[in-house]
């Protein structure tokens, strides 16, 4: 049985003791009623069914969750007595854009100095304790912790696109991908990735031999398991050094340029000098460095044929038997590209061989027809399924034939004349010249990355 007691007016005599209510009960105040007299514990509180969005005043023992997104306003103190306790805090991570000031009231001063402050950092908070009119109101607490939680991450940088639940940054150029919040589940934040390198120029012909075909820019892929999309022969996934996992920080990409062709410098008969093809440069994301693709060899008047350059695929070697440049360079599992393919022995066509391809080595040149660029790899990381990182074809004399574009942005070997640049974005080898005419250009590489938003 419950009773119930009412007291209207309880009067006890000065310097006596009363205890109201019994250990383990709890007192209650009626509805309506209010109480004065038995302080404050130091804290606030907080008006959650009142976010304030414009100018207002402050009352003693109350928090306010302040969202400036509509613009900046004032927050008015009360009149300060000692043990005043005001909180504010940003609401939604808007003072960096919009500031909130907190003005005290009348010539009262806030940390012992007279006028208002302004709270003009993201995700700000801060708690104010009125002490004396020497001090006034005095902060005894601040922060400004902006994070924001998420079941995935979130992160800018580059051109953004989106398939399905997944979001797909993609890098033509220099940039940094900013992860600003990384997700809770921890293989959330396990990133797809593709990194492509730029594709090697073509060598030049050497006034009646072709020249070697550019090797294609190093590539390097990893599916993870979050992002469903179709991924090349060459994902890495699981192997514990290609994976990248994310934190919120920022990670500066580097996007690598195709290396310019060489060019034949006319001389006396069979003494004119040509250039061999530039490697191009590499691409970067975190720990992951795709290799440049190698320069193709120039063709020479035997026994001094050029060998191919070396990169992530090799360069084709010049005519009479060049060497082919070795892909892969340095070693990486999967494999980066392949080698380049030699140059064919001489007359009548002094043909080149072909750079090496993602997943295959160059084609061999013969004596009348330069070798084909080894094929690419195809990759649906962007959505879309898209084949990159061909080597270029190895150029021929006139009397030849020059080998073909490798599949994946390759270009082609030149016919007695200049050699094809590789495809932008796709880290394509480049022709070989043929004659006295130049190799083409390499293609420049990319940075994918794709990860779970949603």
């Amino acid at each position: 049985m419950t009773s119930t007691v009412k007291v209207n007016t309880l009067t006890v005599a000065t310097g006596c003791t009363m205890t109201l209510g019994e250990s383990g009960k709890t007192i209650a105040l009626a509805s309506g009623a209010s109480q004065t007299g038995f302080g404050r514990t130091g804290t606030v509180d907080w008006q959650t069914s009142s976010i304030k969005t414009a100018t207002f005043t402050a009352v003693n023992g109350e928090g306010y969750f302040c969202n400036t997104a509509g613009g900046a306003f004032t927050c008015n103190l009360p009149a300060g007595a000692a043990g005043s306790i005001v909180s504010i805090q940003d609401y939604n991570n808007t003072f960096d854009t919009h500031a909130l000031t907190v003005l005290p009231n009348g010539s009262e001063k806030i940390n012992g100095g007279a006028g208002a402050i302004a709270l003009t950092t993201e995700g700000q908070g801060l708690t104010l304790v009125y002490v004396d009119a020497t001090v006034g109101w005095r902060a005894i607490e601040e922060q400004s912790y902006a994070t924001a939680g998420s079941t995935f991450i979130a992160a800018t940088g580059g051109t953004i696109t989106t398939s399905g639940n997944d979001k797909i940054h993609t890098f033509t150029g220099p940039g940094t991908f900013t992860v600003t919040s990384a997700a809770i589940c921890a293989a959330n934040n396990v990133v797809s990735h593709l990194v492509i390198a730029g594709g090697g120029g073509g060598s030049g012909g050497s006034g009646g031999e072709g020249g070697g075909g550019g090797g294609a820019g190093g590539f390097r892929e990893v599916k993870s398991p979050v992002t469903p999309y179709t991924a090349s022969p060459l994902d890495g996934y699981p192997s514990a050094p290609n994976r990248i996992t994310v934190s919120a920080t920022a990670y500066p990409i580097t996007v690598g340029a195709g290396g310019a062709g060489g060019t034949y410098t006319a001389g006396p008969v069979f003494c004119g000098t040509t250039e061999s093809g530039k490697d191009g440069s590499g691409s970067t994301f975190s720990t992951i460095t795709s290799t440049a693709g190698g320069g193709g060899g120039n063709g020479h008047v035997s026994p001094n044929p050029a060998t191919g350059r070396p990169g992530g695929s090799g360069g084709g070697g010049g005519s009479y038997s060049g060497a082919a440049g070795a892909g892969n360079t340095p070693p990486v599992s999967p494999a980066q590209g392949f080698n380049g393919g030699p140059g064919g022995p001489g007359s009548p066509g002094y043909a080149a061989g072909g750079g090496g391809g993602a997943t295959a080595v160059g084609g061999c040149g013969t004596s009348t027809t330069g070798g084909g660029g080894g094929a690419g790899a195809t990759s649906s990381i962007n959505a879309t399924p898209t084949v990159r990182a061909g080597g270029g074809g190895g150029g021929s004399h006139s009397a030849g034939n020059p080998g073909a574009a490798g599949p994946g942005g390759g270009g082609a070997g030149g016919d007695g004349g200049a050699g094809t640049a590789g495809t932008i974005n796709t880290g394509g080898g480049a022709g070989g010249g043929g004659g006295t005419a130049a190799g083409g250009l390499g293609g420049s590489g990319v940075v994918i990355i794709r990860y779970k938003y949603q």
